[in-house]
């Protein structure tokens, strides 16, 4: 007989940075922690069928970034949206929780701004998943073309421009779907709730802003990768390899600054928890929950 236990999963709130951060917590305090850093478009939501199926092995806890998800920033904090700020506040989130330890899962957005919080505390980081989130030159694909453009002349006709191609209900369920060998296998709550979120006011100009400042974090990257080289963590680099954004060679560069690292590629597309949860979990579990 199969016995399926069930670990609940709470949702709560942290003021850090002055900043009421939303995030999921689930696990005994007592496991090894596993930080769930969310991307763009979507918040820890994304995370919400891999959280039960690690439960008995790590205590997780996935925020919500700033802009993003149910995480609230009063007006008056005037928040200044770019990457170094995301990466503060969540240094300020870990404080608040007084995460000592961790290993770090960081998606597309989630990587400039967990490995920042990484470059803060470096000794605090047990191991780090990387699914689809980039660190190097390389691994940005063709589909930033019109951001690229943005970051050369940051003008109002481009801003439009990303803003249409992007900002929008088909932009943003054409990520979830772009690659993915059967759309039926993705739940359309996804971008649906994205969509809805980003509809807030004042929601869309943040995340032209975060577009804007996302050309800095190319200048962070080999930060980032001297990180790699000093520490050789247990390192699982697992990515859906039809991603139009964060493409194939910026999973493998990560074995030239740690020659460990396990890197996979799967055959789905950019948002890879869809479609491939119960395999990712299962190599997290052999990867890194027996490092940490």
């Amino acid at each position: 007989m199969t016995i399926n236990i069930h670990y609940p999963v709470r949702y709560q709130f942290a003021e850090a940075d002055g900043v009421r951060v939303f995030y999921r917590e689930a696990g005994e305090p007592s496991l090894p922690v596993l930080l769930l850093v969310h991307g763009f478009a979507s918040s820890s939501h994304q995370f919400r069928e891999l959280i039960p199926l690690l439960a008995d092995k790590f205590h997780l806890i996935a925020p919500d970034l700033p802009g993003f998800g149910f995480t609230e920033v009063p007006d008056e904090r005037d928040y200044p949206y770019s990457f170094d700020a995301l990466g503060q506040t969540l240094t300020a989130f870990v404080d608040a929780l007084d995460l000592q330890r961790y290993a770090l899962y960081v998606f597309d957005y989630g990587a400039p701004a967990g490995l920042r919080l990484a470059l803060n505390y470096p000794e605090r980081v047990s191991g780090l998943i990387s699914q689809n989130g980039n660190a190097y030159l390389e691994g940005l694909g063709d589909a930033w073309a019109p951001v690229r453009a943005y970051w050369d002349d940051p003008s109002a006709a481009n801003r439009q421009v990303v803003n249409d191609a992007v900002l929008n209900m088909e932009g943003i369920r054409w990520q979830y779907l772009h690659g993915v060998q059967d759309p039926q296998s993705v739940a359309p709550e996804t971008w649906h709730l994205d969509t809805l979120l980003m509809e807030r006011p004042g929601n869309k100009a943040i995340q032209l802003d975060l577009f804007l400042d996302y050309a800095n974090n190319l200048t962070r990257y080999p930060d980032f990768q001297a990180f790699f080289r000093a520490r050789q963590l247990p390192t699982l680099v697992i990515w859906g390899k039809h991603d139009p954004f964060f493409i194939p060679p910026g999973a493998k560069a990560w074995q030239r600054d740690n020659p460990h690292a396990v890197v996979e590629l799967l055959d789905t597309g950019h948002f890879a928890l869809e479609t491939h949860v119960g395999y990712i979990a299962k190599r997290i579990r052999e990867v890194i929950g027996e490092a940490v």
